[in-house]
């Protein structure tokens, strides 16, 4: 076996079949083959038989596409984000890329993180307004308006309450 068979024959013993895959992913085949046809994901190689190999790497990728979706980003926003493997760019830009799709999903994770800080702010203010009703005889009904405005001070009851009420 030659010097270049034998490193192929490394770099395939390191590659995972799909199957195996998308067990470590924690996702199924139907999902990575569909990142693969809108250019999420693509495999490290194709057997002749085509079946998909992946690089244990590529694990790291799909755990981002997750993590943007979970931040409320449609796949083709994502897609955007991590369109940064173009073979043919010059290593300034592409690392401008790289840059640039990190800084947005900086970007992304303090908005959401105001968002997530005025959701509590809500909450607290609901669980505060909640102490009160403690000491309150009326129970949220139809016809007290679910206790809205509140019966004993006559204020708004705080969106997160109100939902519950």
């Amino acid at each position: 076996m030659s010097e270049q068979q034998h490193e192929a024959a490394a770099v395939d013993a390191a590659l995972l079949k799909i199957g195996d895959f998308a067990r470590l992913a924690g996702t199924n085949l139907r999902t990575l083959r569909y990142y693969e046809e809108i250019g999420l994901l693509a495999p490290a190689r194709r057997s002749s038989g085509g079946f998909r190999f992946y690089r244990r790497e590529d694990l790291n990728r799909l755990r981002m596409v997750g993590t943007l979706q979970a931040l409320g980003l449609e796949l083709a926003r994502i897609r955007e984000l991590m369109d940064t493997r173009a073979e043919d760019l010059p290593r300034p830009e592409f690392l401008g890329r790289v840059r640039a799709a990190l800084n947005a999903q900086s970007a992304i994770l303090v908005e959401r993180l105001r968002e997530l800080e005025a959701q509590r702010a809500g909450l607290d203010q609901a669980l505060a307004k909640l102490t009160v009703c403690g000491s309150c005889s009326h129970r949220p009904e139809m016809g007290n308006n679910y206790c809205h405005p509140c019966q004993v001070d006559g204020t708004t009851l705080p969106a997160d309450l109100s939902a519950l009420f």
